[in-house]
């Protein structure tokens, strides 16, 4: 299934991503810095959801208290929990 999640607090403003079986792929990000986003789409295609939530939740950019990685754990949590 497709998500799309508004992002609350970060530079990118929306993450879509599919979501089968608890498998995560297609992930894209608008906006925020985009190499290093790049970057984590390719590094969670086709892991588990839980295993990518375990690793990305709770990290921050700078002075903020998330981050595009923690707000991606954020997106899968609610997607799982549907």
């Amino acid at each position: 299934m497709k998500y799309t999640f508004r992002t609350r607090g970060v530079c990118a403003t929306t993450i879509n991503f599919e979501l089968e079986d608890g498998i995560v792929s297609d992930v894209s990000f608008v906006g925020g810095c985009n190499g290093n986003l790049k970057a984590i789409s390719r590094l969670v295609e086709g892991m588990e959801a839980e295993k990518v939530i375990d690793i990305l939740k709770g990290n921050t950019c700078g002075f903020k208290r998330t981050s595009c990685a923690d707000q991606f754990a954020i997106a899968l949590t609610e997607a799982l929990a549907q």
